[in-house]
């Protein structure tokens, strides 16, 4: 989580710490309590208050300062001294004050002052090129140091991809790790055997100076050029610029919070940042990948030219028209820029300029050319097909910051139950540590005598626990022998931890205090990292690890804790949530006219808290700032001269980060490898948890992200505030990480930050009910909002959890097709619908896999919501998931369509076979129910579908089943193929659009007429019961179902 911003207070705080020899059990209890208490996230104000109670019960004196600053007293008749608790002046976490390029007046554009570069000595070969690239002209050096000369190299690496790469001419030991990534951490994408019948071409001249070109000799249209631009490549400064058509549609580029097609005028900063969710700004991961669409006329006679918004008609297709077909097509591409830099994407109406802070330039092209082609390819030779996730994953998880032990964690359990909301998993933050200390619990209010009842109980109900854990480690205090933390400990003898510049330890400040970070480029980095998991899981049964603050965050400027580690443990430098000047009053949207009372107090409190801290007003002043100039040869990684439009405060790179000079075993610097930290910890833990559990798939989310990441784990979408605004962006940020090859992603439901309300909670939990992650969790002091706290929540979540967990057998199977082709779980209607450019910029609706249409309510106070019907132009069909009864709406416009409070609109596509599952209390409960079908039949009455079964954990299960469902002609042939043992029955069928029905037969034998049910109306053909003529198993073997 990132700090939520509060009022910091500098002066000191106290805490407990024991100088007796004996005490009695009971106060020597009590003092462990109130330790924990003021040590913990709650307001150390409530501790104190609580601790003089204490003393009074207990005859002790009134305290007396001591000359140091604590204080002491007499308990029991015991001399106790009490030190104080330092917290971090807010100054620690300022940097200097920068102005980011893109908004700096003094800024030298690189385009008209540098030479650019000529190319010379070309060799061509069957795969490719390669040349020599010389500076043009005089160097300029504007943003570092020009290098006179590189290689180009161009290769012709498999049908459908072509990679340039354009590195220094003259690279040895001294600066190879400023320039190339290392294979072993972001693996390069190789050359095929056969690069036969590529589509791609690369082109390219000299005049002005070195330009190229991609472009498809299919079509011809050029899909990349920098063609009338520079290139300039200097030690801190890399651009490029490539061309676009005009209303471009372009997607990806993230982390950030954004539409999902970006905008034309806008800078994508890729940057790894530990900040709550700001809107279109750089956030945790780093994914230098996008995707472009450009749609033509059909038949347009061999056009190039992408046609623009404006040019675009589609006609409306009335309910009762036929069908003619859409006017238009699709073609799309896809980039990938391998760098760990970090970097401004300027996105200009017609063009886009890559500017990074280093690295080389090594771009790979995918042909497509469509949406999926294009992902697929990036996964399987660039990124890595993502994890298959063990089943029980895709149930619903419960957490919150604020569960303050085991009893109420248990509460939490057993109260979901009561209310009959499914619940897989429970999660617990930070509070469970021991002073917020990696791989421990918390003495007093987790105390681990607490730990086999808690989890025979929950694992006697078939539940999982996850933990969150941080990348930052806690360093002991060397004067307090009791403060003495093995972690810390083993990593150090271990010489597992980041470095300064001149050897010493690097010492930053995250929840415990002043930490040290662990080098994942250490020899005996991520061994270290698996001991430690495999000896907590001896104490911890957990089920996977939730690892955050990974990008890795630090909320002091550089190695603040150098010589400051004797005032350990420490509080951070701002205040936590419910923590005076940071109690939460922060509500959704419309809150006001729904609760008014409630929202006008809220207003007061915030009003009152702010008071104290709002500005005076001041004479106006010139803020002056800091600008780097380049040292010839000479690198400045804390402030590079080129000002990335960095999130943080001054666009300062050290700001609440591990400065950037900070240096790893291997002598790389953190500027080069930044980006990777939350990657490499995420490799890390899926080591650990292959040790952990042999042969079984490790379940992680993590918050800091690279291209590739995917392989390992999943991601959520990081401390969202419970606003109306950011239950819309979840959407595209979920269709992004589809693109990104991480499509178990979710976000924190109901929202993190702030306080929720009932209707954005509604609303919330049945969206999130349709993304592959499904979680509720918030924020210290907030209002609880577990679904059970309000009746229309708690109905509305059973609602959609009941699809979801029938729908788990087809969520199940996505995950398998994403895992072994690469295909996308959640899509955006362009993506499934390419021939539509209407779709390209729709973020409001998506599909989950090819065949579920969700239209949710994103907004307040309304009880309809507007939705387009793709596909139909083309023929497309769809049935509402409720009544079965096929959809009347016209191609290409918005439907308005009903949904009170409690109601998400679902529809099936026309022409696809969805397997279910009767819904159990849990994922266990479910995979042993009673298998069902809805067969969705298309206009012309086929439909077709799949299956994919195993025992839902296995790395590489034994044995699995694959069944494919193809309906046509009033039959539905059922093939099945493997051998993994499934005894559920079928027992139901349910057949949407159905024409009039005749005999109902199972491999040619009658069905009781009992068990059909046929609505002509609707034309909704329901078989039940089947469950006798299914009873050795739905998948033994491969079956007809005929119907007319």
């Amino acid at each position: 989580m990132a700090p939520n911003a509060g009022a910091a207070d500098s002066t000191a705080e106290s805490y407990k710490r024991f100088k007796s020899q004996w005490m009695p059990g009971d106060v020597q209890a009590a003092l462990d309590w109130f330790s924990t208490a003021i040590m913990s996230r709650s307001s150390f104000l409530q501790a104190s208050t609580l601790l003089s109670s204490f003393l009074a019960l207990t005859s002790g004196q009134t305290p007396i300062s001591s000359s140091d600053g604590g204080w002491s007293t007499t308990l029991a008749g015991t001399p106790t001294s009490f030190r104080s608790v330092f917290t971090l002046p807010a100054s620690a976490d300022q940097g200097v004050d920068q102005i980011p390029n893109i908004y700096d007046p003094e800024a030298v554009n690189a385009q008209d002052v540098c030479p650019g570069y000529k190319a010379s000595g070309l060799e061509q070969g069957d795969r490719g090129l390669s040349a020599t690239l010389t500076l043009a002209g005089a160097a300029c050096n504007v943003y570092g140091t020009d290098i006179e000369e590189l290689d180009l190299k161009v290769e012709y690496q498999s049908k459908g991809r072509l990679a340039v790469s354009i590195v220094p001419k003259h690279l040895d030991a001294s600066n190879q790790s400023q320039w190339i990534v290392p294979e072993d951490l972001i693996p390069r994408p190789q050359a095929e055997d056969s690069s036969e019948g590529t589509d791609l071409k690369f082109d390219w001249g000299n005049e002005p100076s070195f330009w190229f070109n991609v472009g498809r000799r299919s079509t011809g249209d050029i899909i990349f050029t920098t063609q009338g631009t520079k290139l300039i490549y200097e030690n801190q400064f890399i651009e490029f610029v490539n061309s676009l058509p005009e209303d471009y549609n372009l997607y990806g580029l993230g982390e950030r919070i954004h539409g999902l097609r970006l905008n034309n005028n806008f800078t994508a900063t890729i940057y790894a940042a530990d900040v709550g969710d700001p809107i279109d700004r750089n956030l945790y991961g780093s994914h230098p990948f996008y995707l472009e669409t450009r749609y033509f006329e059909k038949g347009g006679n061999g056009s190039k030219t992408p046609l623009k918004q404006s040019e675009l008609q589609q006609p409306s297709l009335g309910y009762d028209s036929k069908p003619t077909g859409s006017a238009y097509e699709s073609r799309s591409h896809g980039v990938y820029y391998r760098n760990t830099h970090g970097m401004d994407v300027v996105m200009k109406p017609d063009h886009l300029s890559w500017r990074t802070l280093g690295g080389a330039i090594d771009l790979f092209f995918f042909d497509g050319p469509s949406q999926p082609e294009v992902t697929k390819e990036y996964q399987k030779s660039a990124i890595g097909l993502p994890a298959m996730q063990q089943y029980w994953t895709l149930g619903f998880h419960q957490c919150r910051w604020g569960y303050r032990n085991w009893t109420e964690t248990r509460e939490i359990v057993e109260t979901m139950k009561a209310f009959n909301i499914p619940m897989e998993t429970i999660w617990l933050d930070i509070d469970y540590m021991d002073q917020y200390r990696d791989f421990t619990l918390d003495p007093v209010s987790f105390p681990p005598s607490g730990v086999k009842e808690f989890f025979d109980f929950l694992h006697g109900n078939n539940q999982h626990f996850v933990p969150i854990v941080d990348a930052a480690i806690y360093i002991p205090n060397p004067l307090n022998a009791s403060d003495a933390y093995d972690t810390y400990a083993r990593g150090n003898d271990s010489d597992v931890f980041l470095r300064n510049p001149d050897g010493s330890q690097y010492i930053g400040a995250v929840w415990p205090g002043y930490t040290v970070f662990p080098d994942w480029l250490s020899s005996n980095g991520v061994a270290w990292w698996v001991k430690e998991m495999v000896e907590w899981y001896k104490e911890v049964p957990f089920s996977g690890f939730w690892v955050d603050m990974t990008e890795v965050s630090s909320f002091c400027v550089g190695s603040c804790g150098s010589g400051n580690v004797t005032l350990n443990p420490a509080h951070p430098p701002f205040s936590l949530p419910g923590e005076v000047g940071n109690v939460v009053f922060d509500y959704p949207e419309g809150f006001n006219i729904t609760n008014a009372t409630e929202a006008a107090s809220a207003s007061a409190g915030a009003s009152s808290q702010a008071a104290p801290t709002a500005p005076t007003e001041t004479a106006a002043t010139t803020t002056s700032y800091f600008r780097s100039t380049p040292t010839p040869g000479v690198r400045n990684v804390n402030y590079p001269p080129y000002v990335i439009n960095h999130v943080q405060a001054g666009a300062d790179l050290a700001v609440h980060a591990v400065s950037p000079n900070a240096t790893h075993q291997n002598g790389v610097e953190e500027y080069d490898v930044h980006n990777l930290f939350g990657h490499q910890i995420i490799n890390a833990t899926y080591q650990g948890l292959l040790q952990v559990f042999p042969g079984k798939r490790p379940f992680i989310i993590g918050r800091s992200t690279f291209a590739g990441s995917g392989k390992w784990a999943g991601h959520w979408g990081g401390d969202n505030a419970s606003k109306w605004a950011y239950m819309f962006f979840s959407i595209p940020q979920a269709l992004s990480f589809s693109l990104f090859g991480i499509p178990m992603f979710g976000v924190d439901t109901c929202g993190f930050n702030g306080n929720t309300d009932m209707e954005l909670c509604a609303r919330w939990m049945q969206l999130s009910a349709f993304f592959p992650f499904y979680r509720n969790h918030n924020v210290l002091s907030a209002i609880p909002q577990e679904p059970y706290r309000w009746e229309a929540v708690a109905s509305a979540s059973r609602t959609a959890m009941h699809i979801r967990y029938s729908l788990l057998p087809y969520m199940y199977t996505l995950f398998n097709d994403a895992h072994t082709t690469g295909s996308t779980v959640m899509r955006a209607l362009a993506w499934e619908f390419p021939n539509e450019p209407q779709l390209a910029g729709v973020d409001t609706q998506f599909m989950l896999g090819p065949n579920i249409l969700i239209t949710p309510v994103l907004e307040p106070q309304v009880d309809t919501v507007n939705g387009v019907f793709p596909g139909i132009v083309d023929g497309e069909s769809w049935f509402d998931w409720y009544s079965g009864e096929r959809v009347e709406a016209e191609a290409g416009v918005n439907t308005t369509i009903s949904a009170p409070l409690g109601h998400i609109p679902v529809y099936v596509r026309g022409g696809s076979v969805l397997p279910i599952q009767e819904p159990g209390y849990t994922t266990t409960e479910s995979r042993n129910n009673p298998w069902g079908l809805i067969v969705a039949l298309s206009t012309d009455g086929t439909a077709s579908g799949n299956l994919y079964v195993d025992d839902g954990e296995s790395l590489e299960p034994e044995s699995c089943l694959d069944v494919t469902f193809a309906a046509m002609t009033g039959q539905l042939k059922v093939n099945v193929e493997g051998e993994f043992k499934d005894t559920n029955a079928l027992a139901n069928v349910t057949i949407l659009g159905a024409p009039a029905v005749g005999q109902v037969k199972l491999n040619g034998e009658t069905i009781d007429a009992s068990k059909v049910s046929y609505n002509s109306t609707s034309s909704v053909l329901k078989l039940s019961g089947l469950n006798d003529l299914t009873s050795g198993g739905a998948w033994q073997g491969s079956w007809t179902l005929s119907w007319e």
